[in-house]
């Protein structure tokens, strides 16, 4: 039996699998995101230890012989948030998130102190990653940074928490802007650049490896055996990408998630900063991952719900469906920009907007806009990824938003990609931390990480594809005309 505990920004999940891929539990408890100031994005790491608990209580009600036969844990979340703690362990401040914009002028700091910046980890500096968060809290808290002994990735806080150990994994790692991502081992000139040095960071394993063991008496509490290994996990993407067993070269998925993704797994390190194209560690030794990130995705639907008094994001998604079909031409075009944006444009100031509005145009019209929005960019990230060999004809289909059939086949049509479904595709990051857990106790690559059955798959219509090239186009022009007045 194996437990996978996905962190994410609006709930944690825990998974529990047999050895014969079957999912015998799930449990989720929600988190909320603050935003004090514009820009910021914070939570309170206690309210993690919090929904963790309040899952594994769940489970142990629920499934008290599963979990008495728990042999490994595996561990994924949400990338870059930065957890500060004192000599003491204890946390100095809210984690500042993936999400969080205000570090713009500290990452043209982090550029122009490093200029083989982009050669060490692969990667442009952004305000998402962690690196020039720590630069921001010397520059603003400086108290606080000079108390701050030990940073740590979120779901390395919750390892810390259950273990007592400091120790993270490469693709997690990879995301701080401290990894040499083609060494997978942590940079002492970025860290140097940063105020930081090596005693300030965990150590590193492998996503597949046992990284610690959970305390006796969290065992003890929830009914499990005395000694349970805890793998070193993987950011959600790496996880997700396990969890379907896209570990191959050429293999890769979209994730309609809070944020978005394009995400497509490779043999060797392959960077390609200058277009905001993200270049990770995998979550398995001797593989890397190419990533297209997307600040607001389903995030968007969620947003837009609110605002246009949808009951929810399906309702919003149902009324999208009923804008006639010759009415799609002419719709309003949506920026999805509501949290800056990483990939293609590396913009954390960018903002969203309608555009083209008339008097005939009504809500469904507004909410079809966002839902083609979203899809547009994803294309962006997509075409950043360039001509691959050989050329990408499909995708798997991970995260929230996976869950609605139209969106699904607008995202085809606008990809032009064949996108297909697999069973347990709404918790990958969860499954695959699970299988990281699997993987960790000495379960073979080959046995464990198995492509979960396909339940639905969608094939690009041409006539829609060339109709959402050419709006698309519109899309891209209309972003180019808007950014200067940013």
């Amino acid at each position: 039996m194996f437990l996978g505990l996905d962190l994410g920004t609006s709930e944690l999940k825990a998974l529990l699998l047999n050895e014969q891929h079957q999912v015998l539990a799930t449990a989720r408890a929600p988190l909320t995101v603050q935003r004090p100031q514009a820009l910021w994005s914070e939570q309170d790491p206690a309210s993690w230890w919090q929904a963790l608990q309040q899952v594994m209580d769940h489970l142990q009600r629920s499934h008290p012989t599963a979990l008495s036969q728990l042999q490994g844990v595996g561990l994924s979340g949400q990338m870059h948030g930065a957890v500060l703690m004192d000599a003491q362990g204890e946390v100095l401040r809210p984690a500042i998130l993936w999400n969080d914009g205000r570090s713009g002028a500290q990452c043209e700091q982090l550029t122009a102190q490093v200029p083989d910046l982009s050669r060490i980890t692969g990667n442009l500096a952004m305000p998402g990653f962690t690196a020039p968060k720590l630069l921001w809290v010397r520059a603003h808290e400086p108290e606080l940074f000079a108390r701050t002994r030990r940073v740590l990735l979120p779901k390395d806080w919750l390892r810390w928490k259950l273990t007592g150990e400091a120790v993270s994994d490469m693709s997690d790692a990879a995301g701080t802007l401290w990894l040499d991502t083609a060494l997978r081992d942590w940079s002492d000139t970025l860290l140097a650049a940063c105020g930081l040095d090596r005693s300030h960071m965990p150590r590193l394993v492998e996503g597949s490896e046992v990284s610690a063991f959970l305390k006796p008496e969290l065992c003890h509490r929830w009914g499990l055996p005395e000694r349970v290994a805890v793998a070193g996990g993987a950011g959600d993407n790496a996880a997700s990408a396990v969890g379907m067993g896209l570990v191959q070269p050429g293999q890769g998925f979209v994730s309609l998630g809070t944020s978005g993704v394009v995400f497509v797994s490779g043999a060797r390190f392959s960077p390609n900063p200058a277009q905001g194209l993200h270049a990770f560690c995998h979550a398995l030794p001797g593989r890397w991952h190419q990533m297209s990130v997307m600040l607001s995705a389903a995030s968007a639907v969620t947003w837009a719900a609110k605002q246009l008094a949808f009951a929810d994001e399906a309702s919003l998604l149902a009324a999208a469906t009923q804008l006639p079909e010759a009415d799609r031409r002419t719709a309003p075009l949506f920026l999805p920009y509501l949290s800056g944006e990483r990939t293609p444009h590396n913009q954390p100031l960018a903002t969203a907007s309608w555009w083209g509005l008339t008097a005939a145009h009504g809500r469904e019209a507004l909410a079809y806009a966002v839902a083609e929005g979203v899809a547009f960019g994803l294309r962006d990230g997509l075409q950043t990824l360039g001509t691959s060999k050989p050329e990408i004809q499909h995708l798997s289909l991970v995260g929230g938003g996976a869950r609605n059939a139209w969106w699904a086949q607008l995202m085809a049509d606008v990809l032009g990609l064949s996108l297909t479904l697999h069973e347990g595709a709404e918790t990958g990051a969860a499954l695959g931390a699970a299988r990281l857990a699997w993987l960790a106790c000495g379960g073979a690559l080959d046995a464990v990480c198995t492509t979960p059955p396909v339940t639905r798959s969608f094939t690009p219509n041409a006539t829609a594809h060339a109709a959402h090239s050419q709006r698309h186009t519109r899309f891209q022009a209309l972003y180019r005309a808007v950014s200067p007045l940013i």
